[in-house]
């Protein structure tokens, strides 16, 4: 009886405890805490890459603008790829400097026959596609973390939920006490476990969707600009037969 009167009492104490957020962790059990920081410190990063790829990629199309309206002016390309060389600033004069470079290197040594020109324009395509994969592969960086978090945050929330319920419900059978009022402090807490996985899925869910069509259209403006210039170096090729 004695036992019992202890554990009831200290159960009752625990409900005047503090039932805010930084309460609930506070009170919370090592495996529960453990469950929230890792939410919050998915949570946090995943706001971070966010934030740098929503930058980036409005930085990436306005200086791919500029780059198309300088393309297009009508001037030498010689000349445009004598200012850029070996400091592209984005992906698509990245791509650019690439070609140019192989087309300049191979046109030094003289294109006799028709099967170097072929063999030219292969080679070229070749580094345009290879150069376009490599600045992808770039921009696709921490899109992985984003799917993962959004896919595994809510389970792992799920988790610390169960087990603070599981807690909850070993206080009850000590305590033989089913009152709201004993098992709500633990079920707040279990709860709040499932709220922050909810909190650091939902943005990575929206986010990562955001940011994958962003990329694929910027893949896009890429691969078409990629097809026109190789258009344009094939037209050189027939007007220096």
């Amino acid at each position: 009886m004695e036992q019992t009167a202890v554990v009831s009492a200290a159960i009752a104490g625990s409900v005047t405890n503090d039932l805010s957020i930084w309460g609930l962790f506070l009170q919370a059990d090592i495996i529960v805490k453990l469950v929230m920081v890792v939410l919050v410190l998915a949570s946090f990063w995943c706001w971070t890459i966010i934030f740098e790829k929503i930058i980036r990629f409005r930085r990436l199309w306005s200086q791919a603008e500029e780059f198309e309206e300088v393309f297009w002016s009508g001037g030498s390309l010689e000349d445009l790829y004598d200012r850029i060389q070996d400091r592209p600033k984005e992906p698509m004069s990245a791509i650019f400097q690439a070609a140019m470079h192989e087309w300049r290197r191979s046109t030094s040594k003289g294109l006799s026959e028709n099967s170097q020109k072929a063999s030219l324009a292969q080679r070229i395509e070749r580094v345009m596609h290879v150069t376009m994969g490599r600045e992808i592969d770039v921009l696709e960086r921490n899109m992985t973390f984003l799917a993962t978090v959004g896919s595994t945050a809510p389970f792992i929330g799920l988790f610390g939920t169960v087990w603070g319920i599981m807690n909850s419900f070993q206080a009850i059978a000590l305590s033989k006490d089913t009152s709201l009022a004993v098992v709500a402090p633990g079920i707040a807490e279990a709860l709040f476990a499932t709220a922050l996985g909810l909190v650091a899925a939902i943005p990575a869910v929206v986010a990562y969707n955001k940011l994958s069509t962003d990329l694929g259209r910027y893949a896009a403006r890429l691969e078409g600009f990629g097809n026109e210039f190789s258009a344009i170096l094939s037209r050189q090729f027939e007007e220096n037969d």
